[in-house]
């Protein structure tokens, strides 16, 4: 329901269909064929040869769900498809991202270092094709003006940025097409992943100083310190009986990769990608970038730490000689990272599929993941959930299974030797389980509330804060309707009883919000006792319905901005809400306008930025009147 919702329905469907393609047509395997440890290949030879053969070992399976049996590897084999400036000596504290692992940056579509504000506009969303990131000059908040824009004509899409001191990195996703006869396909698509890092010691004149263009899918990135670790994955393609190997752009310069610095795990697969990782200085620009590459399948997930990149690929193991039944591992690769270096030093596995990069973690030097095994929607499968302990070579030391049997997570949060869990399928268990023995990880306490967290956030050492959707059971069939969305304050001080010390529900069904799906969105600071997060809000018109509303019953979008909240260990309260629009009023339904959506809330010092396609907004922090307006021209 908002103005990237474009974006998001296609790469929704992109990961559907490649899920339903992975799930499908993936491979049988034998015990004795199954073999860990990363090898290398020794030429481009073996690498083919070892690719044809394994997906040979997967052809048995195709036609036996109504796919063509004549696609082979001839074809086209794809992997998943996905989708700073120096700092015044005299700015004020200002929020940062919202990020999972402290020192370690998240790219995001806005960012500030107290004096200016960077926000990516992206054509993909309602603008006629403007992609672009903006440059504001935010503080003072009288001073607010556009500095410079960066502006992409090209098929270039900017997806996110890093700003450290007065270097900007910016993240963009290119599709081109290149032609080619390839079984009975015309034509193979190939989507590049660009870098650009600008100088911005000159704010007017933004100075671009590198620039690295990486064949593949942008998968994630992470800033520590000085290096910027991006994450890119290249599908198989085959002309004729020839591999496509990706290659790296450094300012113009072509550099393919190595086939025999390839690493690979002796893991068959059908849906083969090149997964590789780059160290980029962003501040030394003659530095060369370091690179390392892995075969592996579809990589879906990753965890940073300050010492390692892990990355998440699920499998489906289909059993031979009984069609239809299947079990699913997540692989995982730990790779170490040190300024300019990085090795692939581990690879192991665990039954199930994680759900995002809050499902895993690292900490006093053990590797948590927990995972869902089954799915409510395949035939036959039923869901249950795990929590792994893994040792620095991802050998499993410690798990704990079959937790809330026939649901499956929604939401998890690690917090030192705690893990906090939310599954879901009529009424939402909120699980405390304790790891300070890695060997036994053991269930503490739970509890059962309507409702669901779709994002888990701590507020201290004994509260953490749930966000996600109220939910009424169904009269009839094992499920819930969900309703609006829903604050939850948990209290864990007593780990055997958790409770729910407070909650707020926004709207009601219908009512949406990009946090339930994007952590970024939120803006929180535990010292100000600040939460804030954009809302699309929804309310039922009883005028259409004699006597009891339904719980099936969707509202109408009536309002659209940023609530704002105060919390504390005890209380969640609404402070004010915040829009863009002209006219705001809930008493009609109103037409969504995806100009004026908020993306993104901000503070520097005492004033709270709001940031929308068309509006950048200041308020004073602490009685939200409004100070100031731009207004960005398109």
């Amino acid at each position: 329901m908002f103005k990237r919702k474009l974006l998001a329905s296609s790469i929704i469907l992109a990961l559907v269909l490649v899920s339903t393609y992975t799930i499908y047509h993936q491979y049988y395997i034998d015990d004795s064929v199954k073999a860990y440890g990363l090898k290398k290949f020794s030429s481009y030879s073996e690498l083919k040869t070892f690719i044809k053969n394994n997906v040979e070992l997967s052809k048995t399976w195709f036609g036996i769900y109504g796919f063509p049996v004549s696609i082979g590897v001839r074809d086209v084999l794809t992997g998943m498809v996905p989708v700073a400036a120096s700092t015044a000596e005299a700015s004020p504290k200002y929020s940062q991202t919202n990020i999972q692992v402290a020192g370690v940056d998240e790219p995001d579509i806005v960012k500030t270092d107290g004096s200016y504000i960077y926000y990516v506009r992206s054509g993909t969303s309602y603008n006629s094709g403007v992609n672009e990131l903006v440059i504001v000059k935010a503080y003072p908040p009288e001073d607010l003006k556009v500095a410079s824009k960066i502006v992409w004509t090209d098929n270039s899409v900017p997806i996110g940025i890093f700003v450290n001191k007065n270097r900007l990195t910016v993240f963009l996703s290119n599709s081109n097409v290149k032609a080619a006869i390839v079984g009975r396909l015309e034509h193979y698509y190939l989507t590049a992943t660009r870098i650009e890092v600008y100088d911005l010691i000159h704010m007017e004149r933004v100075k671009l100083v590198r620039n690295v263009t990486l064949d593949g899918y942008y998968l994630n990135a992470r800033m520590i310190e000085d290096y910027v670790y991006a994450v890119v994955t290249s599908p198989i393609y085959y002309i004729g009986e020839e591999i496509i190997l990706p290659s790296m752009y450094v300012n113009g310069k072509s550099e393919s990769i190595d086939p025999k610095e390839v690493y690979y795990a002796d893991t068959p697969d059908i849906a083969y990608s090149f997964t590789t990782i780059i160290a980029l200085n962003v501040f030394n620009d003659e530095e060369p970038i370091t690179k390392k590459t892995i075969l592996t399948g579809a990589a879906s997930n990753m965890y940073v730490s300050l010492k390692n990149i892990y990355l998440a690929i699920t499998k489906y193991n289909f059993v031979k000689d009984n069609i239809g039944t299947f079990s699913e591992e997540t692989l995982v690769y730990r790779i170490s990272v040190n300024g300019k270096d990085i090795n692939f030093e581990a690879e192991g596995s665990v039954p199930g599929h994680v759900l995002n990069q809050f499902s895993m973690d690292e900490y006093n030097g053990y590797f948590r993941i927990a995972t869902t095994v089954g799915y409510s929607w395949f035939r036959g499968s039923s869901e249950t959930n795990n929590v792994y302990t893994l040792d620095m070579n991802l050998k499993v030391v410690g798990k704990l299974e079959n937790i809330a049997k026939g649901e499956k997570i929604y939401s998890v949060r690690f917090m030192g030797d705690k893990v906090y869990m939310v599954t879901f399928k009529k009424v939402d268990p909120f699980f405390v389980i304790d790891l300070s023995d890695a060997s036994s990880p053991k269930i503490l306490g739970w509890l059962k509330i309507p409702g669901y967290s779709d994002y888990l956030h701590p507020l201290d050492k004994e509260h953490i804060i749930g966000i996600g959707k109220e939910t009424v059971e169904a009269e009839e069939g094992d499920f819930a309707w969900y309703q609006g969305i829903k604050i939850s304050l948990f209290e864990v001080k007593n780990v055997s009883a958790p409770k729910e010390v407070s909650k707020y529900i926004i709207g009601e069904r219908g009512t949406d919000s990009p946090i339930l799906r994007d952590h970024h969105a939120l803006l929180f600071d535990g010292e100000k006792g600040l939460m804030a997060f954009p809302v699309l809000l929804a309310i039922i018109d009883r005028s259409q319905y004699i006597g009891e509303i339904p719980p099936y019953a969707y509202g109408e979008p009536v309002w659209q901005g940023l609530y704002v909240f105060s919390v504390s260990s005890n209380y969640i309260a609404l402070k004010g809400r915040i829009t863009h629009l002209n006219n705001s009023s809930e008493k009609n339904v109103m037409k969504i306008e995806y100009g004026k959506f908020i993306d993104r809330a901000l503070y520097v010092g005492d004033y709270l930025y709001t940031l929308s396609d068309e509006i950048v907004k200041v308020n004073i922090l602490s009685t939200l009147e409004e100070v100031n307006i731009l207004y960005i021209s398109k």
